[in-house]
């Protein structure tokens, strides 16, 4: 437990004592963020234009070097450490063709998919051939797990990985608001897997990302300083995708991860209705603009979907706990 504090508190600290520098750098190079065209957005969001952006590579600077000070660097860890460094490198290339080009529209959806199916790959022979990661499906809200093939489990696990990623991404859309879900999901991956044999490094780790999260909290507050960019939100997605494997929660994590599945099903939705019917479910999508449209502050907004997270993450601890002591 002590090296778990140690790990959230030092990734928090370094995280603190950079953020500062980094965002200077950022501001002074022009590493701003591109709005998307209006309409596509609330109004009220254009006066974040130039914000400085990538702000996740102080998240996985913060949370990389106390876990490998940390931890015993065991596979099962490293792998999702991989998963979670390779995501944000497709997200790195999505942000800087974005302010290269200066637009808001990075790599193609295509060219996402194929690099997320990559590393799908990569995790699913790693973790079944060396981690020994059983090839099933373990629902946890009933006592039953069902035995899907290797094949078969890779399609499950990039389905987990694209979901989460592209989730997550689109949860951050709001001060604080990607970071702060993220923060409180991890807490909930740090006491699973703490109490789980052989997890002890992979436990280090989310502590390290949880902390690195709550550091940049600091920053990307309402209003923020600095915003994660694509470069942070698939990294994060990427490490939820990569826990969830590890820990055999690939079900449970539509509820730990809640508020990041509302917020990607709120966009399903509004598409395909529209599409068939030509009329909007929201106001806009995802979720947390139609209430942005609806009258809310941004902050009332961000707070309330904290709670909400919290619910979830809550009821996907209890659901992990109930099976592991049956």
């Amino acid at each position: 437990m002590p090296r778990l504090l140690i790990a959230a508190i030092g990734a928090a600290m370094l995280l603190l004592v950079l953020g500062p520098r980094v965002i200077r750098w950022l501001r002074d190079h022009e590493v701003g963020q591109f709005i998307r065209p209006r309409g596509e957005i609330p109004d009220a969001h254009a006066e974040k234009q130039g914000t400085p952006t990538m702000g996740g590579l102080l998240i996985l600077f913060a949370m990389t070097v106390p876990f490998l000070i940390l931890s015993t660097r065991g596979t099962a860890a490293m792998l999702v450490l991989f998963a979670t460094l390779a995501c944000g490198a497709v997200g790195f290339a999505d942000d800087w063709i974005k302010i290269v080009k200066k637009r808001s529209l990075g790599l193609s959806g295509r060219g996402k998919m194929l690099a997320l199916l990559v590393i799908a790959v990569a995790l699913t022979v790693v973790a079944v051939e060396v981690v020994g990661v059983p090839t099933t499906i373990d629902f946890h809200v009933v006592d039953y797990s069902l035995e899907i093939g290797p094949i078969a489990f890779g399609i499950v696990v990039f389905l987990v990985l694209a979901g989460a990623t592209n989730a997550v991404n689109l949860t951050d859309g709001l001060d604080g608001l990607a970071a702060g879900t993220m923060a409180i999901a991890l807490l909930a991956y740090v006491g699973m897997t703490f109490v789980v044999p052989g997890q002890r490094d992979t436990a280090i780790l989310a502590a390290c990302l949880m902390g690195a999260c709550v550091g940049f909290l600091w920053f990307n507050s309402y209003p923020a300083s600095v915003f994660m960019g694509d470069t942070g939100s698939f990294a994060l997605g990427g490490a939820l995708a990569a826990l969830a494997v590890m820990t055999k929660t690939e079900v449970l994590l539509l509820f730990i991860g809640g508020v990041f599945v509302i917020e990607a099903l709120s966009v399903i939705i509004q598409v395909l209705v529209f599409k068939r019917t030509r009329r909007r479910v929201f106001l806009m999508a995802p979720v947390h603009h139609h209430f942005e449209m609806a009258g809310w502050s941004e902050t009332k907004i961000i707070v309330r979907f904290w709670l909400i997270a919290l619910v979830f993450a809550g009821i996907g601890f209890t659901l992990f706990f109930r099976t592991l002591a049956a």
